[in-house]
């Protein structure tokens, strides 16, 4: 006879780092992670008003349950001191999640240097070097990173090429690490389709053809993200190198 499963962990207490967590899906997930007893860490690069506020408000729920914490990830040299300092807050670390990311288009004949060093850094080398820094914190709790992919980097979106590229490579990173970090680290990703519209025009024609694309017919928003990252972490022991979507559908009919 099968043995019961394992019982889900306790994670009262537990250390999450959540990178980009400042405002929309970041914010959503600091928060959910937070409501579940989790304390936080709070990332932000360019965002520190919104960083500030948001620790504060979750810092008057339990007294010392969320820092905020600011770095560029684009600059290599200070991805190893942000995890360093993170750990330091609370003496460890068991969740990571990667979710901080540039997004714009790049059709072929604009893609530059700085284009691709942005795009490829802040959305594979930054979450490369996060995990690389954090392994050794992760490893002795049992831990788990969640890195945030994209419904995209299987089928490209026109006029990003560098941006679907580099969140393609994050899933391969993803598959890889489950195996490479197995069995102390799980390593899971979500692919969001649409939630909330981009921060950018769109003509309402368009945001009439992806809605009328995804089967639910409406919209994603950041607290679906929240719950899966959830659970993911939390209430999903025996899942490691999975790519979760979580878009409506709209992948359904690819």
């Amino acid at each position: 006879m099968p043995s019961a499963p394992p019982p889900t962990r306790d994670h009262d207490g537990a250390v999450a780092l959540v990178t980009g967590a400042a405002r929309r899906l970041g914010a959503a997930t600091a928060s959910l992670l937070h409501g579940a007893g989790m304390r936080v860490a709070v990332h932000y690069h360019r965002s520190e008003t919104e960083a500030l506020a948001l620790v504060a408000s979750l810092n008057r729920l339990r007294p010392d349950s969320a820092r905020a914490i600011h770095a560029d990830l684009t600059a290599s040299e200070g991805i190893r001191p942000l995890v360093e300092t993170v750990h330091a807050f609370w003496n460890r670390l068991d969740i990571l999640v990667n979710n901080a990311s540039s997004f714009y288009p790049t059709p072929l004949e604009t893609v530059s240097d700085a284009s691709f060093d942005d795009l490829v850094g802040t959305n594979l080398k930054a979450p490369l070097f996060l995990i690389q820094a954090a392994a050794p914190y992760l490893r002795v709790h049992g831990g788990s990173i969640v890195n945030l992919v994209d419904i995209h980097a299987k089928r490209p979106l026109r006029g990003y090429l560098v941006y679907g590229s580099a969140k393609a490579g994050l899933e391969m990173l993803t598959r890889a690490l489950a195996r490479e970090l197995a069995p102390d680290i799980r390593v899971n990703g979500i692919a969001p389709g649409s939630i909330l519209w981009q921060e950018s025009d769109l003509s309402e024609d368009l945001k009439r053809q992806i809605l009328k694309r995804t089967p639910l017919g409406r919209l994603g928003t950041p607290d679906d993200i929240a719950r899966a990252v959830l659970f993911l972490v939390r209430d999903a022991p025996y899942v490691t190198g999975a790519i979760l979507p979580v878009d409506g559908g709209r992948s359904v009919g690819w």
